[in-house]
């Protein structure tokens, strides 16, 4: 079990996206009590589901052996799908944030000529 098929990549999104907030965008996203709270939700449906996907005794969704780490927690979920869950919902709501920052400025640069005469 090497897991540099997928626990690789799923390491390296977490530190991406986490390096990409506190170096670029710097939102503040993480200190947020909202999102650590949105997190939670998310975390919970995917050990439903995820769960559900990756049961040992039933498996709809499988992995190589060689390319995960072997670790599971809880249900026989891989732990690596806990990392690109937390990427890409991360990095979603970083855009977000972003995006809402940004707006306000767009719009006070971009005024029809009717409103730069009031």
């Amino acid at each position: 079990m090497t897991g540099i098929g997928y626990t690789l990549p799923a390491l390296v999104s977490v530190v991406v996206v986490v390096l990409w907030e506190l170096t670029y965008l710097r939102t503040g996203l993480f200190r947020k009590s909202t999102y650590w709270a949105t997190m939670a939700i998310v975390f919970a449906f995917q050990i439903l589901v995820d769960g559900w996907l990756t049961k040992l005794s039933a498996p709809i969704v499988l992995y190589s052996p060689d390319h995960v780490s072997g670790i599971r927690f809880p249900w026989d979920i891989p732990i690596e799908d806990f990392f690109f869950g937390f990427s890409m919902i991360t990095a979603t709501l970083l855009l977000w944030e972003h995006h809402k920052k940004r707006k306000p400025k767009q719009q006070k640069m971009i005024q029809t000529p009717n409103e730069a005469d009031e």
